[in-house]
């Protein structure tokens, strides 16, 4: 009996253990979240753009501040598969519906 319950605990660790991605050859797949932000984008991004052309080009901002609707942050990050995380933030700032400010915080 104790040795069936021995093989039955071992079995279970390395069964939970597989999905943890301990175990070498374990599959793991890159996890990315927010809007993409490329070089190429941002570079197109320009003071006096309007709220329209900046939602053209870069997608819906991923948030809008409450209490400051004239700032818009785009922000994107991936936990790769490795191990290591990426990630990108911008922020639009706004001054009578034009972009007056772009700050790149991902550099």
């Amino acid at each position: 009996m104790k040795k069936l319950l021995s093989v039955l605990v071992v079995s279970v660790a390395v069964l939970l253990s597989a999905c943890s991605g301990l175990l070498p050859g374990s599959y793991r797949v890159d996890i990315p979240q927010g809007n993409l932000i490329t070089e190429e984008k941002v570079e197109t991004v320009t003071i006096g753009m309007n709220r329209r052309q900046v939602q053209r080009t870069l997608g819906s901002p991923l948030l809008v501040d409450t209490f400051n609707q004239n700032r818009w942050d785009y922000f994107y990050s991936v936990d790769t598969k490795e191990g290591t995380k990426i990630e990108q933030h911008i922020t639009i700032v706004f001054k009578d519906e034009v972009v007056t400010k772009i700050i790149n915080n991902g550099e």
